[in-house]
């Protein structure tokens, strides 16, 4: 049986502590902020980010350079014989076409995933990951599972503010002066590679009514339905505020009864377009045994 290491990176919502007990290896994220590059978790935590994004300084996201993958790829493989990388969803982030480039230098000892996950997901993907090693499968078998069920996962995300999405470029002006005029609460989703309009609220409380009512529908519509297995993860994610973060875990798991539910922040190269105070859940199908 090969011996496999399983790579993300730390928009899995992975932190290096975390992936040390887990036996995972977490690349970290870039950020360039005032003409210095920081790294996620390593010299950028997650309050010196919202410091920086709250008080204007100019903050924009790049892949991991082919130097720091390539070093890290070529140090597990003297102690592993395959490696199955798990990047961003590649419809967020270019780093997942540039490994897949870097890879083919390496035999098929390197698989690429490209399963469109993000955050909490992507933390569930890797997890799956060193379940289905642990299974006996190789690398390019667990490439294909992965791949192939990347569509077995819902992310709805509701935003405090529109203003980071009016600074990126991502809405119009005069579509953010409404929205704020009208306190509207927009809920996005990612549902394979792209961050999408789902809906608006009024309030937060619509919002968050929403969100739950559309897992719930993903759930029975796409996902096998509520069963006595509970054959589905659930995760809460949220950016900066820990405490509204707290009151919506117990929301969900109140709408959620005999669910697990996972809680992370949510990825800071997606918080850099939607700002602090935003909410998410999300779904996955679990793996059957």
């Amino acid at each position: 049986m090969s011996k496999i290491a399983i790579v993300t990176d730390s928009n899995s919502g992975i932190t290096q502590s975390q992936a040390e007990e887990c036996g995972i290896y977490v690349l970290p994220m870039p950020f360039m902020i005032g003409g210095k590059t920081y790294f996620e978790d390593i010299d950028l935590t997650q309050e010196q980010f919202y410091e920086m994004l709250t008080t204007g300084q100019e903050i924009s996201t790049s892949q991991p350079s082919p130097e720091s993958v390539l070093e890290l790829w070529d140090r597990l493989l003297k102690e592993y014989d395959e490696i199955v990388h798990i990047p961003m969803s590649s419809g967020l982030s270019g780093s997942c076409q540039s490994a897949m480039m870097l890879a083919q230098d390496y035999n098929g000892k390197i698989q690429v995933v490209n399963n469109q996950r993000i955050s909490v997901t992507q933390r569930q993907s890797a997890m799956d990951a060193k379940h289905l090693a642990a299974k006996g499968m190789n690398a390019a078998q667990i490439k294909e599972f992965l791949e192939n069920d990347k569509f077995n996962s819902s992310i709805y995300i509701m935003l405090d503010t529109l203003y980071y999405l009016k600074k990126g470029g991502r809405i119009t002006p005069a579509a953010a002066a409404i929205g704020t005029l009208l306190k509207l609460k927009p809920v996005l989703q990612i549902q394979g590679e792209k961050l999408d309009a789902f809906a608006k609220a009024r309030t937060t409380g619509q919002g968050k009514s929403l969100m739950i009512n559309a897992i719930k529908n993903d759930i029975i519509n796409r996902f096998g339905g509520f069963t006595e297995e509970k054959g589905i993860w659930l995760q809460i994610a949220y950016t900066y505020d820990r405490e509204a973060a707290q009151t919506w875990y117990e929301e969900v798991a109140a709408a959620f009864p005999g669910y697990d539910v996972h809680m992370d922040p949510l990825s800071l190269s997606v918080a850099c377009h939607i700002g602090p105070g935003a909410l998410a859940v999300a779904c996955c199908k679990k793996i059957p045994e």
